[in-house]
């Protein structure tokens, strides 16, 4: 606990530092492109027609169910989608912060622990653009700006910090093992067909496997998704209606933030020595 508190504490005296370098963060990964930051919503916004023509056209799939009422697929994907791609460039970013930036730390003094917190940060004003872009879309296609649009709020700060944990976790072991980022990169991919970014795990139910949704919807992951769809298309008070998943989601979180706030605090002063 004492580690966590440490952390936590090096994150809010250090708040203004990172959000100054998750903005030259930014604009450095895109200063070569013509397109610059452009490509950071171009690129998800083209995964998703791929997906969309994919499992919307070429399979017919129906439209799916969301508080009772029928919502279109390609609706129903921008929804999770955009959260997914939050999730994973954050993770696979975050995963290798500390051991790509290690000949800068070699020579500059300021807690480490906030090196994977501004790369999170620079991909979370990526994300709230799309969350913006997403809000816009559903504006012509039916699905008005409602009061449940107040729990995006909840979700944004749910996700950051649940990135923020992991990435504590792998930014360490990345670190140390570099092929663990390898793996963490292909295990990641996985995650897209087993969270309910693509398809809904109520279909398992209707499979007459109830017991492997139940499984499934305990992937964070899942619970971060579906709060965001429940904002967007006004079905109810995610976080409340399901107040057993709200504990275990945070639980979670909490157990991930003591490890990767231990394992950091650890091998922080032996990071340098694997230069």
């Amino acid at each position: 606990m004492n580690f966590l508190w440490k952390v936590i504490k090096e994150q809010i005296s250090h708040f203004y530092l990172i959000r100054r370098l998750s903005l030259y963060e930014l604009k450095n990964k895109n200063k070569n492109n013509y397109l610059g930051m452009g490509w950071e919503i171009l690129n998800p916004a083209i995964q998703i027609l791929i997906y969309w023509f994919v499992f919307g056209l070429l399979l017919s799939r129906d439209d799916i169910t969301m508080g009772g009422e029928p919502v279109p697929f390609i609706t129903w994907l921008i929804g999770g989608f955009f959260v997914w791609i939050f999730f994973y460039q954050s993770t696979v970013q975050g995963s290798k912060s500390v051991f790509s930036r290690l000949k800068m730390l070699s020579k500059m003094n300021f807690p480490m622990s906030i090196i994977p917190s501004y790369v999170i940060f620079s991909q979370f004003y990526v994300h709230l653009i799309t969350i913006v872009i997403s809000i816009i879309i559903y504006q012509f296609m039916g699905f008005y700006i409602n009061i449940y649009y107040l729990q995006l709020i909840y979700f944004m700060i749910a996700t950051l910090i649940f990135l923020f944990a992991i990435s504590l976790i792998t930014s360490t072991i990345s670190t140390i093992v570099r092929d663990f980022h390898m793996l963490l990169n292909s295990t990641l991919r996985m995650f897209l067909y087993i969270s309910g970014v693509l398809w809904p795990l109520s279909k398992l139910e209707a499979l007459d496997f109830p017991w492997l949704m139940n499984i499934m919807q305990l992937n964070p992951l899942y619970y971060l998704i579906e709060g965001y769809r429940a904002a967007f298309f006004g079905t109810e008070w995610y976080f409340i209606t399901n107040g057993l998943l709200t504990l275990y989601f945070w639980l979670v979180v909490f157990l991930l933030l003591i490890i990767g706030a231990g394992l950091h605090m650890r091998f922080r002063k032996h990071f340098i020595d694997f230069l």
